[in-house]
């Protein structure tokens, strides 16, 4: 009711203020920026409660509401300034007898006047790019190869955001069951005995299938402990990443005890599925027992999620407080169980570092893949390693 009586007390002028700044998402779409209809109606109603006369707070909703990605700041500020500019500021306006609106323009006016502002913006965007690369470099590249353990809270916060945007490759594994093809390499014998039959017996066409292709369960097992307590938030952020990216993804946090998190990464919502998982667990930077760990995820887990080829990711930096025998035969059994078995040690991108300790060193032999995990330039890689892995042994 509030919002109404707001509504209704606008004078002329103003409401056709309000109806010409309501294209202002139009314009950024014709700009190439992604605007769903979602973000245009939160729009539309977040106007009825700002001072829609206050070019600030007219720009920090659109900012807020309207823009996705950082690296479209720029674009989308110069966008606004002009949009703001072709209105007039509310004290200084004037009825107009052809507004903005797209009910007093036809389409054929609408858009050119829409695909000129959006590409003179985008061109005096381009340009300053261009003069800005010189000698500086957008957020993202800057900390490509800077560690996470070096970043500071307000970098950290940029690399949880960029981790979220991933997109992870499928990794595929040959089914025995066969399908119909008809660029198979086998040769259907049925559906050939069928067409025989319709011809007295005589094969006059041929039919091919070929093997079912099926996503391999990727299996996720994280290390907690005080020794990882630096990278433990931003492994849940990969790990929500990777659950969104891959059908069939198991999750796992250990320190002292084994906790299975893959309920809670399956909410929408990056926050609450984060802060979900964590609750469940109960031993932050405790120590590491991870032959302990293994042997209970072997024992409980093992026979449910490790099926089908899957790939199993262990990360931890392999200091081990427990029974370094247990660990090496509960490694042994994890390999021998899963497709592959991939390490990824934060330690590892140090300059000079060798996997002295005990446990890494325990571990090594039955490692299929050692990798590190201790920049954004590493998640790429890991990335790309995963869309080249074949479909090996079953």
């Amino acid at each position: 009711m509030k919002d109404e009586r707001h509504t209704s007390s606008l004078t002329p002028h103003t409401s056709l203020f309000l109806q010409n700044l309501l294209l202002f998402p139009r314009l950024l779409r014709r700009a190439g920026l992604p605007v769903s209809p979602e973000q245009s109606l939160d729009f539309a109603q977040a106007l009825t409660l700002v001072e829609i006369g206050s070019q600030e707070q007219v720009y920090h909703t659109a900012r807020s509401l309207l823009l996705t990605r950082q690296e479209h700041l720029v674009l989308f500020t110069t966008l606004f300034n002009r949009f703001w500019l072709r209105l007039g500021r509310m004290g200084q306006m004037r009825p107009q007898p052809t507004p903005l609106a797209p009910r007093h323009l036809q389409d054929r006016q609408a858009i050119p006047f829409f695909t000129l502002m959006a590409q003179k913006a985008s061109q005096q965007h381009q340009e300053r790019d261009v003069a800005d690369r010189s000698q500086t470099y957008s957020p993202a590249e800057l900390l490509q190869h800077k560690p996470f353990a070096e970043m500071t809270p307000e970098e950290l916060a940029t690399v949880r955001q960029l981790i979220q945007e991933m997109a992870w490759p499928l990794v595929w594994r040959q089914s025995r069951r066969r399908t119909r093809n008809r660029h198979g390499n086998l040769l259907h014998l049925r559906q050939v005995l069928r067409f025989a039959s319709q011809h007295n017996g005589i094969p006059l066409r041929l039919a091919w299938q070929s093997r079912k292709q099926k996503q391999r369960p990727l299996i996720l097992i994280a290390d907690i402990s005080g020794s990882m307590e630096k990278y433990a938030r931003l492994l849940l952020q990969f790990f929500y990443s990777v659950t969104h990216s891959f059908p069939e993804v198991e999750c796992f946090l250990f320190s002292t005890r084994l906790t299975r998190i893959t309920p809670q990464l399956k909410l929408k919502n990056i926050d609450r599925a984060v802060e979900d998982a964590a609750a469940q667990v109960n031993d932050w930077s405790g120590g590491t027992r991870i032959g302990e760990n293994l042997a209970l995820f072997n024992r409980q887990w093992g026979r449910r999620v490790l099926r089908r080829g899957a790939i199993a990711l262990i990360i931890s930096d392999g200091w081990e407080r427990g029974n370094a025998a247990q660990l090496r035969q509960e490694m042994r059994h994890l390999q021998h169980r899963c497709h592959r078995l991939i390490w990824l040690n934060p330690l590892l991108g140090r300059q000079g570092y060798k996997p002295l300790v005990e446990g890494m060193a325990t571990a090594l032999p039955y490692i299929d893949d050692f990798l590190p995990i201790h920049n954004l330039q590493s998640l790429h890689d890991l990335s790309r390693h995963l869309a080249r892995l074949g479909s090996g042994r079953q």
